[in-house]
């Protein structure tokens, strides 16, 4: 009889957690009016995010493209305290939940520009890492869940092609600390609390050129 192999068990599990990690299809879903966002973009968005969404700053997130389902959770998510960022607490505390679901659909609609990995070894690593995960220490290929070109999953999971390097080394390192824990079933903070630094660097890297 075949023994299972940990990749094979690990995989399994996490297949069963996804399943109920998956934030609820209606949670998000109500289309916003991307017109009247502007006003709240132009005005408090659009220095940290970009006008466009694709932030001029790498510790910030780029939003353009981002799935409008996911967008809206995090606003609700940091208006709630079930994600601390004390920017961003400050800015959605005065935001309804109209002005969210606004947001939320202007973001999606905006175009994402491409971004470019910036170490060819570095990034040849992360590239293993997304696409086959890492069967020694239990870690599922990130593409299961974030597509092989990082477009993500509508209300499923977040779009991560061209993410900034910064940014998405600084939230799997939060995941991986528990700092970050707006993740269903922990979902996230199991995969990174079993990444390295080297590893978290080689993902981010690659993902920041992924398109």
């Amino acid at each position: 009889m075949r023994t299972p192999h940990l990749r094979d068990t690990t995989f399994a599990l996490f297949l069963a957690l996804a399943s109920f990690a998956l934030p609820s299809p209606a949670a998000g879903t109500d289309k916003g009016d991307a017109a009247k966002a502007e006003p709240i973009v132009n005005s408090v968005c659009a220095a940290c995010h970009g006008a466009d969404g694709n932030s001029p700053i790498p510790a910030n997130p780029s939003l353009a493209g981002q799935h409008s389902s996911y967008i809206y959770k995090q606003l609700s998510d940091y208006k709630a305290g079930r994600r601390k960022n004390a920017v961003m607490s400050g800015m959605v505390s005065n935001l309804s939940d109209s002005d969210m679901r606004n947001l939320a659909a202007y973001f999606a609609a905006q175009k994402p520009q491409p971004g470019t990995a910036q170490d060819r070894m570095l990034a040849a690593i992360g590239q293993k890492l997304y696409r086959g995960g890492v069967s020694d220490s239990g870690v599922p290929a990130c593409s299961g869940c974030h597509s092989p070109n990082g477009a993500g999953i509508p209300t499923q999971f977040p779009r991560l092609a061209g993410q900034h390097r910064d940014y998405t080394s600084a939230q799997l390192q939060s995941f991986r600390s528990g700092e970050r824990d707006n993740d269903a079933n922990a979902m996230m903070r199991t995969i990174a609390g079993r990444l390295s630094d080297k590893e978290i660097t080689a993902l981010s890297d690659y993902i920041s050129g992924l398109r």
